[in-house]
């Protein structure tokens, strides 16, 4: 990570349901548990997916994050490249909450949206996890959350003990009611000439995302990289579909999520993003 601490502005009071926490970095953030957003730093700043995205942005990139939880990853990016153009997308009132304060706070040119992104414009139902925000979606799973979560404490080390006691009632949802727009809805709302980075973490939605972009607005898109739940093939149909489209892609799995159906897909067009020349 680049930047230094410097001069902050006095801590603001925080919403109902939300915490103050001091990033590794010094920074403030305002998140719903400290713990987790302790481990969304971690996930984007160490060696991987994020980290490598954030290496290939330049100055005056745009950049649109779906799923941006918090906003952490938003916050990395814009911390590593001044000057960005950034989008950060997120349905759940809470963490919106808590994106929109550190938006504000850290990257004011930034815009937040509240809504879940999908194949089409309108509402859906999202499962809000209270305890686990980052596992949310439209597509949540308790049995297969609670799954994936204990491979991966076994991997990062923790106890066998401990597993059970940590998971238990992690994933107890909420369903709510949120509003869906499409990523081509999200470009002609923003003015969007370019899309230098399209990030997703949407837990399981990944292809609606992707079927959301119409044919006009792929060739706006220069890199995409996503967290992939690979159920009934969707990790090669989400490849199949990159790849039509021009890009060349690449997939990995953390050690640390060894066993699960958790991938990351990176995909870059190497012709580089396609601008239209604009309207007179």
């Amino acid at each position: 990570m680049t930047g230094s601490r410097g001069t902050q502005p006095p801590a603001a009071a925080t919403a109902e349901g939300t915490s103050a926490y001091e990033l590794p970095n010094g920074r403030r953030i305002t998140c719903v548990s400290p713990a987790e957003a302790k481990v969304l730093w971690a996930e984007a700043v160490d060696e991987g997916l994020y980290r490598s995205a954030a290496d290939a942005l330049r100055p005056g990139d745009t950049v649109l994050d779906i799923g941006a939880n918090i906003g952490i990853v938003s916050l990395m990016f814009g911390w590593k490249a001044p000057d960005l153009r950034i989008v950060s997308v997120e349905p759940a009132p809470t963490t919106f909450s808590c994106l929109e304060s550190n938006l504000r706070r850290h990257l004011p040119g930034a815009v937040a949206v509240r809504s879940a992104v999908s194949d089409r414009a309108g509402h859906c139902t999202f499962t809000y996890y209270p305890r686990s925000t980052g596992n949310s979606g439209l597509f949540a799973d308790q049995r297969a959350d609670d799954e994936n979560t204990r491979i991966f404490l076994r991997n990062t080390g923790i106890p066998e003990d401990y597993i059970g006691e940590i998971v238990r009632d992690l994933h107890q949802g909420i369903d709510m009611t949120v509003p869906t727009l499409t990523v081509s809805d999200l470009i002609r709302d923003h003015d969007l000439r370019e899309v230098s980075l399209l990030k997703i973490d949407v837990e399981r939605a990944e292809h609606l995302v992707l079927a959301g972009i119409e044919d006009e607005h792929w060739p706006l898109i220069g890199h995409v990289v996503a967290e992939v739940h690979d159920e009934d093939g969707r990790l090669k149909t989400i490849t199949d579909l990159l790849e039509r489209h021009g890009f060349t892609v690449g997939v990995s799995q953390q050690p640390k999520l060894a066993g699960t159906d958790l991938y990351e897909l990176g995909a870059m067009r190497p012709q580089g993003v396609q601008t239209p020349p604009r309207s007179t």
